[in-house]
């Protein structure tokens, strides 16, 4: 799993796995099923460390669909919140977000650890 360099919100992260295809179809079974165990964990970790509303959940297979790396398929995972839209995008093709993306890094992977080691993780140390 890796953060996307641009993110459509805080958070936004990709599952790519080793397997080096341009389509879920050419996946063998345990890619693809290590795929979505992983996805789960993500939403996990969301919960956990970010507390979204909702996730925005999909992949862009090939260019025409918006692949930015068509030749190798991944999954994005978007966390939501109410009200996570405004008026910048609209008006002015700018996207506003509210934190950095080290931050947000640093915030999943101490939820991460916490998760897959049974670690107690303070709420303090998320934000």
């Amino acid at each position: 799993m890796i953060l996307n360099i641009y993110p459509y919100n805080n958070g936004h992260l990709m599952i790519a796995p080793y397997q080096h295809v341009p389509s879920i179809e050419e996946l063998d079974t345990v890619t693809l099923t290590d795929m979505m165990t992983t996805a789960q964990l993500c939403l996990r970790v969301f919960h956990q460390a970010m507390q979204p509303h909702g996730f925005n959940m999909g992949i862009n297979q090939g260019k025409v669909a918006g692949a930015g790396i068509a030749e190798h398929v991944h999954l994005h995972i978007v966390p939501r919140w109410n009200g996570d839209t405004n008026f910048m995008p609209v008006l002015a093709d700018v996207k506003v977000m509210p934190d950095y993306l080290r931050n947000t890094y640093q915030q999943l992977r101490q939820a991460l650890t916490a998760l897959t080691t049974g670690a107690r993780l303070d709420a303090d140390e998320t934000r």
